[in-house]
């Protein structure tokens, strides 16, 4: 029994220092995590929605002129650095866009408020971002 009990710890332990069991990471000061009625999902530093867009690519935007005044992409600063899955991208215009497993990030002008998700699904390419 002692030992049975000592492995078990040992296990524990193990599990709660592996990557894997870090639950769902934010980027401080630029994305964090936010219950909706959608569950979590990632949100700006004002707690706006974060999307992304089927037809971008891996590290490249598709959304550019009109596109991104509809859908701002969440810009990235040089002073910030990447961490874990956030990822800079830089756009057709030469901006650095912040990205999430290497998908472009971006929010909705018609979100008006925090926890708004009124892009969900528009046009069956956008979808809200969760970690």
């Amino acid at each position: 029994m002692k030992t049975a009990l000592k492995i078990i710890l040992a296990t524990t332990t193990l599990i709660m220092a592996s990557p894997l069991a870090v639950s769902a990471e934010d980027l401080e000061g630029v994305v964090t995590i936010s219950e909706t009625s959608l569950g979590k999902i990632l949100v700006n530093t004002s707690g706006m929605t974060l999307y992304s867009f089927d037809k971008d690519s891996e590290g490249k935007s598709a959304c550019n002129g009109g596109c991104a005044k509809a859908w701002p992409p969440l810009l990235a600063s040089s002073s910030t650095a990447e961490k874990g899955n956030y990822t800079k991208i830089t756009r057709d215009d030469g901006a650095q866009q912040w990205a999430y497993k290497g998908m472009p990030l971006y929010g909705w002008v018609k979100d008006k408020k925090p926890g708004d998700v009124t892009g969900d699904k528009f046009k069956g390419v956008w979808h809200i971002v969760k970690p």
